[in-house]
């Protein structure tokens, strides 16, 4: 059976930071936060993105960056604006470019042990 891992999370942007719960969602790449959040705190929309939900249907939402802090780890990374019906998602962007990956046992984060090189 299937767990969920939720993870606190502080984002940041020009006008303060808020710290938030996220469910990790291996199937999305990109991380959903409240539109309400983010322009609380200063975040504003570099662009528009379409996206395929789980349903099949399609959505538009802004798109910006922010500052993402996740277990000491911090970077600025790409963040979707969310609609008040949005799943608040932690994506895979962030969880490899911090160096995090899901332990299948635990259901927990871990730091990966070493980066790929290519």
């Amino acid at each position: 059976m299937l767990g969920f891992t939720l993870v606190e999370v502080k984002i940041s942007g020009k006008k303060g930071s808020e710290t938030i719960n996220l469910l990790v969602d291996t199937g999305s790449l990109l991380t959903w936060v409240p539109k309400k959040i983010l322009e609380k705190i200063g975040v504003t929309p570099i662009s528009k993105k379409k996206f395929k939900t789980i349903e099949g249907r399609f959505v538009e939402r802004d798109v910006g960056e922010a500052v993402i802090e996740l277990m000491g780890e911090k970077a600025t990374r790409l963040i979707v604006f969310g609609e008040e019906n949005d799943a608040q998602v932690l994506g895979t962007e962030v969880l490899e470019g911090l160096g995090f990956e899901v332990d299948p046992t635990t259901k927990h984060l871990k730091k990966v042990e070493a980066f790929i090189a290519y």
